[in-house]
Protein backbone atom coordinates (compact mmCIF):
# COMPACT_ATOMS: atom_id res chain seq x y z
CA UNK A 1 0.00 0.00 0.00
CA UNK A 2 2.98 2.53 0.87
CA UNK A 3 4.54 1.55 -2.45
CA UNK A 4 1.04 2.02 -4.67
CA UNK A 5 0.52 5.72 -2.40
CA UNK A 6 4.00 6.74 -3.40
CA UNK A 7 3.86 5.86 -6.78
CA UNK A 8 0.18 7.75 -7.24
CA UNK A 9 1.98 11.26 -5.60
CA UNK A 10 4.67 10.64 -7.79
CA UNK A 11 2.39 10.69 -10.86
CA UNK A 12 0.53 13.59 -9.55
CA UNK A 13 2.89 15.72 -9.01
CA UNK A 14 4.56 15.10 -12.72
CA UNK A 15 1.22 16.16 -14.00
CA UNK A 16 1.16 19.25 -12.42
CA UNK A 17 4.64 19.99 -13.54
CA UNK A 18 3.99 19.71 -16.48
CA UNK A 19 0.87 21.86 -16.64
CA UNK A 20 2.95 24.15 -15.05
CA UNK A 21 5.60 24.23 -17.70
CA UNK A 22 2.73 24.11 -20.26
CA UNK A 23 1.61 27.44 -18.61
CA UNK A 24 5.12 29.29 -18.14
CA UNK A 25 5.76 28.59 -21.72
CA UNK A 26 2.46 29.90 -23.14
CA UNK A 27 3.03 33.49 -21.21
CA UNK A 28 6.86 33.44 -22.15
CA UNK A 29 5.48 33.36 -25.67
CA UNK A 30 2.72 35.70 -25.37
CA UNK A 31 5.46 38.24 -23.86
CA UNK A 32 7.93 37.71 -26.62
CA UNK A 33 5.11 38.27 -28.95
CA UNK A 34 3.93 41.75 -27.30
CA UNK A 35 7.67 43.05 -27.16
CA UNK A 36 8.33 42.60 -30.89
CA UNK A 37 4.76 44.19 -31.42
CA UNK A 38 5.67 47.34 -29.63
CA UNK A 39 9.11 47.58 -31.17
CA UNK A 40 7.71 47.29 -34.55
CA UNK A 41 4.37 49.25 -34.56
CA UNK A 42 1.43 48.33 -35.36
CA UNK A 43 2.57 48.10 -39.17
CA UNK A 44 4.61 45.16 -38.79
CA UNK A 45 7.76 45.35 -41.66
CA UNK A 46 7.56 42.08 -43.95
CA UNK A 47 10.63 39.66 -43.31
CA UNK A 48 11.67 40.18 -47.26
CA UNK A 49 11.50 44.16 -46.11
CA UNK A 50 13.80 43.37 -42.85
CA UNK A 51 16.18 41.14 -44.91
CA UNK A 52 16.39 43.83 -47.72
CA UNK A 53 17.13 46.64 -44.63
CA UNK A 54 20.32 44.28 -43.76
CA UNK A 55 21.70 43.60 -47.28
CA UNK A 56 20.98 46.77 -48.83
CA UNK A 57 20.98 49.87 -46.63
CA UNK A 58 23.23 52.64 -47.59
CA UNK A 59 24.27 50.54 -50.78
CA UNK A 60 21.84 52.28 -53.06
CA UNK A 61 20.96 49.36 -54.43
CA UNK A 62 17.74 49.10 -56.38
CA UNK A 63 15.38 46.93 -55.04
CA UNK A 64 11.57 46.92 -57.12
CA UNK A 65 9.12 47.43 -54.06
CA UNK A 66 6.22 49.01 -53.78
CA UNK A 67 5.63 51.24 -50.47
CA UNK A 68 3.05 50.07 -47.74
CA UNK A 69 -0.60 52.28 -48.07
CA UNK A 70 -0.88 55.76 -47.40
CA UNK A 71 -1.99 56.47 -43.59
CA UNK A 72 -2.22 59.78 -41.93
CA UNK A 73 -1.07 60.73 -39.00
CA UNK A 74 -4.23 60.99 -36.44
CA UNK A 75 -2.87 64.69 -35.59
CA UNK A 76 -0.95 66.90 -37.48
CA UNK A 77 2.59 67.55 -35.78
CA UNK A 78 3.95 71.35 -34.85
CA UNK A 79 7.02 72.31 -35.22
CA UNK A 80 8.53 74.18 -32.49
CA UNK A 81 11.99 75.93 -32.13
CA UNK A 82 13.13 73.39 -29.41
CA UNK A 83 13.43 70.99 -32.10
CA UNK A 84 16.47 69.08 -33.30
CA UNK A 85 16.68 69.24 -36.82
CA UNK A 86 19.35 67.96 -39.42
CA UNK A 87 19.55 69.44 -42.64
CA UNK A 88 17.79 72.64 -44.29
CA UNK A 89 15.18 74.09 -41.27
CA UNK A 90 13.49 75.72 -44.05
CA UNK A 91 12.78 72.62 -45.69
CA UNK A 92 9.61 72.38 -47.08
CA UNK A 93 9.41 68.38 -46.27
CA UNK A 94 9.90 67.24 -42.53
CA UNK A 95 10.36 63.95 -41.38
CA UNK A 96 9.77 63.69 -37.59
CA UNK A 97 10.96 60.32 -36.40
CA UNK A 98 9.75 59.41 -33.32
CA UNK A 99 12.54 56.78 -32.14
CA UNK A 100 14.27 54.91 -29.10
CA UNK A 101 17.88 54.50 -29.05
CA UNK A 102 17.89 51.06 -27.47
CA UNK A 103 15.51 49.99 -30.13
CA UNK A 104 17.04 47.72 -32.46
CA UNK A 105 14.21 48.31 -35.15
CA UNK A 106 15.74 52.53 -34.84
CA UNK A 107 19.00 51.29 -35.46
CA UNK A 108 18.46 49.45 -38.67
CA UNK A 109 16.43 52.73 -39.25
CA UNK A 110 19.14 55.48 -39.16
CA UNK A 111 21.10 54.31 -41.76
CA UNK A 112 17.82 54.69 -43.87
CA UNK A 113 17.45 58.59 -42.42
CA UNK A 114 21.06 59.17 -43.23
CA UNK A 115 20.73 57.93 -47.00
CA UNK A 116 17.35 59.98 -47.12
CA UNK A 117 19.61 63.56 -46.25
CA UNK A 118 22.17 62.36 -48.67
CA UNK A 119 19.96 61.67 -51.45
CA UNK A 120 17.73 65.08 -50.95
CA UNK A 121 19.89 67.47 -49.54
CA UNK A 122 18.23 70.73 -48.81
CA UNK A 123 14.70 69.66 -49.84
CA UNK A 124 13.74 68.15 -46.77
CA UNK A 125 14.80 68.13 -42.92
CA UNK A 126 15.02 65.21 -40.36
CA UNK A 127 13.86 65.94 -36.74
CA UNK A 128 14.22 63.73 -33.72
CA UNK A 129 11.95 63.41 -31.06
CA UNK A 130 11.61 61.17 -28.10
CA UNK A 131 9.72 57.71 -27.46
CA UNK A 132 11.66 55.65 -25.21
CA UNK A 133 9.77 52.23 -24.71
CA UNK A 134 9.67 51.05 -21.05
CA UNK A 135 11.15 47.70 -21.66
CA UNK A 136 14.59 49.42 -22.96
CA UNK A 137 15.93 49.82 -19.44
CA UNK A 138 18.44 52.98 -20.58
CA UNK A 139 16.68 54.09 -23.16
CA UNK A 140 15.05 57.08 -21.27
CA UNK A 141 18.27 58.13 -19.62
CA UNK A 142 20.00 58.53 -23.08
CA UNK A 143 16.78 60.42 -24.38
CA UNK A 144 17.77 62.84 -21.25
CA UNK A 145 21.27 62.46 -22.30
CA UNK A 146 20.52 63.85 -25.99
CA UNK A 147 18.52 66.80 -24.41
CA UNK A 148 21.45 67.58 -21.54
CA UNK A 149 24.04 67.59 -25.11
CA UNK A 150 21.59 69.93 -27.15
CA UNK A 151 21.48 72.56 -24.37
CA UNK A 152 25.54 72.26 -23.68
CA UNK A 153 26.53 71.76 -27.17
CA UNK A 154 24.04 72.70 -29.60
CA UNK A 155 22.48 70.70 -32.48
CA UNK A 156 25.70 69.76 -34.18
CA UNK A 157 26.78 67.80 -30.92
CA UNK A 158 23.21 66.73 -30.12
CA UNK A 159 23.39 64.48 -33.79
CA UNK A 160 26.83 63.75 -33.22
CA UNK A 161 25.92 62.05 -29.97
CA UNK A 162 22.50 60.19 -31.88
CA UNK A 163 25.05 58.83 -34.35
CA UNK A 164 27.30 57.46 -32.09
CA UNK A 165 24.97 56.03 -29.88
CA UNK A 166 23.03 53.87 -32.53
CA UNK A 167 26.40 52.85 -34.19
CA UNK A 168 27.89 51.30 -30.99
CA UNK A 169 24.49 50.31 -29.26
CA UNK A 170 23.68 46.42 -29.14
CA UNK A 171 19.98 47.41 -28.80
CA UNK A 172 17.34 46.02 -26.25
CA UNK A 173 17.59 47.92 -23.43
CA UNK A 174 20.80 47.98 -22.14
CA UNK A 175 22.87 48.17 -25.20
CA UNK A 176 24.71 51.40 -24.64
CA UNK A 177 25.47 51.59 -20.96
CA UNK A 178 24.71 54.56 -18.90
CA UNK A 179 28.48 54.99 -17.73
CA UNK A 180 29.48 55.91 -20.77
CA UNK A 181 27.70 58.46 -21.63
CA UNK A 182 29.80 60.89 -19.92
CA UNK A 183 32.80 60.09 -21.63
CA UNK A 184 30.49 60.40 -25.17
CA UNK A 185 29.39 63.90 -23.99
CA UNK A 186 33.31 64.78 -23.86
CA UNK A 187 33.61 63.01 -27.10
CA UNK A 188 31.21 65.45 -29.12
CA UNK A 189 32.64 68.62 -27.55
CA UNK A 190 30.31 69.00 -24.11
CA UNK A 191 31.86 69.26 -20.79
CA UNK A 192 31.50 65.74 -19.17
CA UNK A 193 30.93 67.72 -15.81
CA UNK A 194 28.34 69.42 -17.09
CA UNK A 195 26.71 66.77 -18.94
CA UNK A 196 26.38 64.52 -15.51
CA UNK A 197 24.93 67.09 -13.54
CA UNK A 198 22.71 67.96 -16.28
CA UNK A 199 21.72 64.33 -16.50
CA UNK A 200 21.66 63.30 -13.01
CA UNK A 201 19.33 65.97 -12.23
CA UNK A 202 15.95 64.65 -14.16
CA UNK A 203 15.72 67.85 -15.54
CA UNK A 204 14.40 66.92 -18.84
CA UNK A 205 13.02 63.60 -17.52
CA UNK A 206 8.99 65.06 -18.22
CA UNK A 207 10.21 66.44 -21.70
CA UNK A 208 10.65 63.20 -22.80
CA UNK A 209 7.50 62.09 -21.62
CA UNK A 210 5.52 64.54 -22.96
CA UNK A 211 7.09 64.06 -26.39
CA UNK A 212 6.04 60.65 -26.23
CA UNK A 213 2.85 61.70 -25.36
CA UNK A 214 2.66 63.83 -27.98
CA UNK A 215 3.61 61.33 -30.39
CA UNK A 216 1.15 58.94 -29.65
CA UNK A 217 -1.34 61.65 -30.09
CA UNK A 218 -0.37 61.83 -33.40
CA UNK A 219 -0.82 58.54 -33.88
CA UNK A 220 2.76 56.96 -33.81
CA UNK A 221 2.55 53.30 -31.97
CA UNK A 222 6.02 52.21 -32.17
CA UNK A 223 9.44 52.76 -33.21
CA UNK A 224 10.48 54.10 -35.05
CA UNK A 225 7.62 55.52 -36.02
CA UNK A 226 8.11 58.48 -38.37
CA UNK A 227 5.95 61.22 -39.92
CA UNK A 228 6.11 62.57 -43.36
CA UNK A 229 4.64 66.02 -43.30
CA UNK A 230 4.46 68.51 -46.15
CA UNK A 231 4.64 72.10 -46.30
CA UNK A 232 0.57 72.05 -47.19
CA UNK A 233 0.36 70.21 -43.73
CA UNK A 234 -0.48 66.51 -45.05
CA UNK A 235 0.96 63.77 -43.14
CA UNK A 236 1.61 60.15 -43.93
CA UNK A 237 2.93 58.06 -41.40
CA UNK A 238 6.53 55.69 -42.54
CA UNK A 239 5.68 52.22 -40.50
CA UNK A 240 8.58 51.07 -38.90
CA UNK A 241 12.24 50.36 -39.95
CA UNK A 242 11.26 50.04 -43.87
CA UNK A 243 14.06 50.69 -46.65
CA UNK A 244 14.66 53.44 -48.18
CA UNK A 245 13.87 51.94 -51.35
CA UNK A 246 9.97 52.67 -50.05
CA UNK A 247 10.65 55.28 -48.27
CA UNK A 248 11.96 56.97 -51.34
CA UNK A 249 8.60 56.86 -53.22
CA UNK A 250 6.96 58.56 -50.14
CA UNK A 251 9.19 61.49 -50.48
CA UNK A 252 9.12 62.11 -53.86
CA UNK A 253 4.99 61.94 -53.74
CA UNK A 254 5.04 64.69 -50.91
CA UNK A 255 8.06 66.44 -53.09
CA UNK A 256 4.93 66.90 -55.99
Amino acid sequence: MLEETKSTSNFNMTTILIGLLIVASFVLGSLWTKVQVLEKGNAAVPSAQVGTVGKNAGTGAAVAQQPPPAQQATKKPELTSDDRIRGNKNAKIALIEYSDYECPFCKRFHPTMQQVMKEYGDKVKWVYRDFPLNFHQNAQKEAEGGRCINELGGNDAFWKYTDAIFDRTTSNGTGFALDKLGPLAAEVGVNQAKFQSCLDSGKYTKAVQDQEALGSSEGVTGTPGTIILTANGDTQLIPGALPFEQVKPMIDKALQ
